[in-house]
């Protein structure tokens, strides 16, 4: 692209409130986004200014895997438009870092999210998801899924990769509640932020020298051989904690999505051979977040779509309108069991590219097993629009989900 075909005339700036939106609803002001441009600006509840919103997924991947786009000098900038009300990002954090550093700290920790490291813990995980709906099928409806399985679950499976003791579990969960929520206030949150910081500095400490597999260990060894700070190593592990966590709001939506389309529940039990391609399509489709995550600086001039996107700018990507790309994925609308390919970028791309992906589908996978061939008869107890979402909340999901069989 030539000088001479970037445009210097702005778009407007759109005010995108925080919504709190039912379901799976796609969010109305994203719709607008995309219709109005791929690349537009934006000025979130929090922070001051105005950012860049890229939404077409060709250029949402382009912009995440360009090191002319950096997170680290976001640290100096926490004026930054923002959904959260709070800043709290700990230096080093490794979701505020850029290569070299970034690929140092994620190298720490790599052998506990590869497919065998994953692997190492499907067994502990599908007996501890046993217990749990065996516990849901003793007590009988009606019950909250959310609270029966899908929230102790994916707790107990981060704790066990974490290699944080399970008597610590309702703490690690508090804290992640604590620092997810918009709806407490900054002090809150921090302060959350920092006990779990407090917490896993004494856990590492102990693990200095280990050789065990769990995170701890592996980055108790990294901050012993002085691969890594122990700063660094808790910024790390507060984030994969907090992450692990995110799998009960997908999950939520997931099975929210297949109690109130039951034909889609039907076909998975008929076909179990398609589930893992059912719940890739599954997590193209549903919304994870509200509004759009961390941003990134402009380090030099850049075009993108004719569009000049000048240093030190903001920038925001959009995960879930590059997975409702039509040029990408033909009726981004649909639900589609058999599409392929389905090179949905629900777990980001490029070098922040969520750690936990595989974990996060091996979970969905035992989830979908467990509870669509052990619950047959599972369906919502209420109807779909008593069905109550979190509100004031970063990541979106059902705060109950009420079900009888």
């Amino acid at each position: 692209m030539t000088e001479e075909t970037i445009t210097e005339i702005l778009p407007p700036i759109r005010h995108w409130p925080a919504l709190d939106l039912n379901g799976v609803d796609f969010d109305p002001v994203l719709t607008e986004l995309m219709r109005e441009g791929p690349v537009t600006r934006i000025q979130l509840p929090n922070g001051e200014g105005w950012a860049w919103l890229v939404t077409r997924y060709e250029d949402v991947r382009m912009v995440t895997n360009d090191p002319r786009f950096g997170r680290e000098a976001v640290m100096g900038r926490p004026e930054v438009t923002r959904l959260a009300p709070h800043f709290i990002p700990a230096r080093g954090a490794v979701g505020f870092l850029d290569p070299p550093d970034h690929t140092r700290l994620r190298r720490s920790v790599a052998a506990a999210f590869t497919a065998k490291g994953v692997e190492r813990i499907r067994e502990k995980s599908r007996r501890m998801l046993d217990e749990l709906v065996d516990e849901l099928l003793q007590d009988g409806p009606p019950a909250d899924l959310t609270a029966t399985v899908l929230t102790p679950f994916p707790i107990a499976v981060i704790c066990e990769l974490m290699g944080v003791p399970a008597a610590d579990l309702h703490g690690m969960h508090t804290w992640t509640q604590l620092i997810l929520s918009s709806s407490h206030g900054k002090n809150v949150s921090e302060k959350a932020r920092n006990e779990m910081g407090a917490y896993f500095a004494d856990l590492i400490g102990l693990r200095e020298g280990s050789t065990g597999e769990d995170v701890a260990s592996l980055l108790g060894a990294a901050v012993g051989s002085g691969e890594v700070t122990l700063e660094e190593a808790v910024g790390l592990a507060v984030l994969l904690q907090i992450g692990g966590e995110a799998v009960t709001n997908n999950s939520g939506q997931m099975f929210y999505l297949l109690l109130t389309r039951p034909d889609l529940a039907d076909r998975l039990r008929a076909e179990p051979d398609i589930r893992p391609q059912a719940i890739d399509e599954l997590l193209r489709y549903i919304p994870h977040r509200n509004a759009v995550g961390l941003s990134r600086i402009a380090l030099e001039d850049v075009g993108i779509q004719g569009v000049r996107i000048r240093a030190g700018d903001a920038v925001y990507v959009s995960y879930l309108s590059a997975n409702r790309d039509p040029g990408v994925f033909p009726y981004p609308e649909t639900i589609d069991f058999s599409r392929s390919p389905n090179p949905h970028v629900s777990f980001g791309f490029g070098p922040h590219y969520c750690p936990g992906g595989m974990l996060a589908r091996l979970e969905s996978e035992l989830l979908v097993d467990a509870l669509l061939d052990r619950v047959p008869g599972l369906r919502l107890a209420v109807p779909r629009e008593q069905v109550p979402f979190r509100k004031g909340a970063l990541i979106r999901g059902p705060e109950a989900l009420p079900v009888t069989w």
